[in-house]
């Protein structure tokens, strides 16, 4: 069977790969694992997929490839933000909601303390603005904390 450039062919032993170009005496440029390697015909067999709708074939480019999200593994709880000044605190707030949106944390706490209520103001003018906060309240039995929702 010969292949044309952009076929997904399996390397016997070594796996999945893409035919970059066609050589001559049924050689092969393959990309696999990140590597170029060159291989003979009866190394590779077709990869097999499942049948896709025929609007799709027509124009693939159409339907770009969609990169798979990054999770984060672990992301911390809490956010101390006592000696941050207001603008600091933003910054140090979008960061920390992006990092524990991404670790799928359902719930965090923002310490901001309980003094001049400048901070706390900032906080939670940011918060309304941040995309995924459900909600946020202040916390019951600390007034200094504000716990967020996501």
């Amino acid at each position: 069977m010969t292949f044309a450039p952009g076929d997904e062919v399996h390397v016997a032993s070594l796996g999945k790969g893409i035919v970059r170009e066609v050589r001559n005496g049924a050689r092969y440029v393959v990309e696999l694992k990140g590597r170029s390697i060159v291989a003979v015909e009866q190394q590779l067999t077709p990869v097999t997929e499942p049948k896709r709708s025929a609007s799709r074939d027509a124009d693939p480019a159409s339907h770009p490839r969609q990169e798979p999200q990054v999770l984060r593994t672990h992301a911390p709880s809490s956010l101390d933000l006592h000696g941050i000044t207001a603008e600091g605190a933003t910054g140090a707030l979008d960061a920390f909601v992006n990092d524990a949106l991404l670790a799928g944390l359902a719930k965090v706490r923002v310490i901001h303390g309980r003094s001049g209520g400048r901070l706390k103001a900032a906080v939670h003018a940011r918060l309304k603005q941040l995309p995924g906060v459900r909600h946020f309240r202040v916390d019951p039995a600390n007034a200094g904390v504000t716990i967020v929702s996501f």
